[in-house]
């Protein structure tokens, strides 16, 4: 389900074309915030950067190599992500969970709404889910 992906080289943020993706896509537009794609293959990944189809996935990636994309993508954030108190991640675990050091640290206020759900819940979440619901308190 997570995995559809659009068939030709197009915008990051049109590659990406399930359900989830289209629903959470259109939740973080709504903010007005500046937001990022977490890639596999292309790390921190600007939504509106041309790419090409892929298939990659953390989620088959050994620790190790999990750990180095991770610092890769935290240098990429340092660099990258504007100055702020705090953080919506909608990313699943594998993609955050070497992240998160660093972010809780960056950032006052990490905000992971959709932590613990399985991806059905995720849907549902998103269905539902407001603006109001992903920013901070």
């Amino acid at each position: 389900m997570l995995k559809k992906k659009n068939e030709s080289p197009c915008r990051a943020e049109e590659l990406y074309v399930s359900p989830w993706f289209r629903k959470a896509r259109g939740l973080v537009k709504a903010t007005g915030y500046p937001w990022f794609i977490i890639s596999a293959k292309h790390r921190l990944l600007d939504p509106g950067k041309r790419i090409k189809p892929y298939d990659q996935t953390l989620n088959r990636m050994p620790t190790g190599k999990r750990k180095e994309w991770a610092e890769k993508v935290i240098s990429e954030m340092d660099d990258g992500l504007p100055n702020a108190n705090a953080i919506v991640i909608l990313a699943g675990e594998k993609y955050r969970e070497y992240l998160m050091p660093y972010l809780e640290e960056r950032f006052t206020n990490v905000m992971i709404p959709m932590k613990g759900l399985r991806i059905g819940e995720q849907l549902k979440w998103l269905n539902e889910a407001r603006i109001k619901d992903i920013l901070p308190p």
